[in-house]
């Protein structure tokens, strides 16, 4: 699969170090499950930090500090070292490993929640440093709701595409719209569109309609 608007190594960089919140960290896992350049870069600036972290400073622990760990693992119940979906691949999944285990299924047996317009979303977690995750589905051929935001939205297709001005977004691509940008998504004829957006501040609809959905739906 070809890869348009890839991920960008900022995000790929912030994954690998560990500074990103949950909400990005899935963002980032999904793409790159998509993306083989993505996955290469990836472990590109993880080998990085690992020669980095083998150039720093030692510092003194516990000499009891492995015997508890040990203590620790040997407590734990084991968990399966072979996952379900190698097991019995879903060769037909829309989502991604990575979206799916955190949603525990597909998009067919997940529970959607309407926002009007035939748009569907789904939250996924509890907002964390302010950054949400959620999962939209966008009728073929619809506008999302006129919308701007403080802060920065990523969106990754999942399935179908959309159109935003003259640029078209497919399956695995990326879009980051800036601080105060304001866009409408269209998604484009064919399939409906499901994306996965992450948030780092509420969205902000701007028709009167809308506005009312969200003070009183909480969405």
């Amino acid at each position: 699969m070809t890869v348009t608007h890839p991920i960008s190594d900022e995000l790929l960089m912030g994954y690998a170090a560990g500074l990103l919140p949950e909400a990005y960290d899935l963002m980032v896992a999904t793409a790159v499950s998509l993306d083989d350049d993505a996955r290469a870069r990836l472990s590109g600036y993880e080998a990085m930090g690992g020669a980095l972290m083998d150039e720093g400073e030692t510092a003194e622990v516990d000499c009891g500090s492995f015997d508890a760990i040990m203590n620790r693992i040997a407590g734990t119940a084991p968990e399966p070292t072979v996952h379900i979906d190698h097991i019995t691949p879903r060769v037909d999944a829309v989502l991604p490993q990575p979206l799916r285990e955190a949603l525990g299924g597909d998009v067919d047996s997940l529970r959607w929640r309407n926002m009007g317009m035939g748009v569907r979303q789904i939250a996924i977690g509890a907002p964390e440093d302010g950054a949400t995750a959620r999962l939209l589905s966008i009728p073929a051929g619809q506008a999302m709701p006129d919308h701007g935001h403080h802060g920065t939205e990523v969106t990754l297709v999942l399935k179908g595409a959309f159109l935003d001005g003259e640029r078209r977004y497919g399956r695995g691509d990326i879009e980051i719209a800036d601080d105060d940008v304001e866009h409408m998504p269209t998604a484009d004829l064919g399939d409906d569109c499901i994306c996965l957006v992450v948030t780092d501040a509420p969205l902000r609809f701007n028709g009167l309609l809308p506005r009312i959905a969200q003070k009183f739906l909480n969405i």
